[in-house]
């Protein structure tokens, strides 16, 4: 695929770059668990490497292989939430979540251009 090398590109800028906010914006968090998530810098970065990861994902992956992130990540947002404030497992969340993005982005890129 032609944007193998470009999304990967640009994985490896944003992860490689300074601290930024979350995927969400922070001033209009509400639930327990985005509130969490700008309040702890670690849950934070968890949170932009997912998004970063999620959406080079959705970017390169056929449509079939999209509509499945997409309904994962869902499952995932329903599951995060249940930690409400909980610190540990939002980490632990973000790790299991974090884990299977960066099996999918290392697959895909194992891969090569198609």
């Amino acid at each position: 695929m032609p944007h193998a090398p470009y999304a990967l590109a640009l994985l490896l800028t944003v992860l490689g770059g300074s601290a930024q906010a979350a995927s969400f914006p922070c001033d209009r968090a509400e639930a327990p668990d985005e509130k969490a998530v700008c309040a702890h810098l670690p849950l934070n970065d968890r949170d932009v490497e997912m998004a970063t990861r999620f959406e080079i994902l959705k970017a390169v992956l056929p449509m079939g292989g999209q509509a499945k992130l997409r309904e994962d990540q869902e499952t995932w947002l329903a599951d995060r939430r249940t930690c409400g404030a909980d610190v540990e497992c939002l980490r632990t969340a973000y790790d299991a979540r974090l884990t299977v993005l960066r099996g999918v982005l290392s697959e895909f890129a194992k891969q090569g251009p198609q």
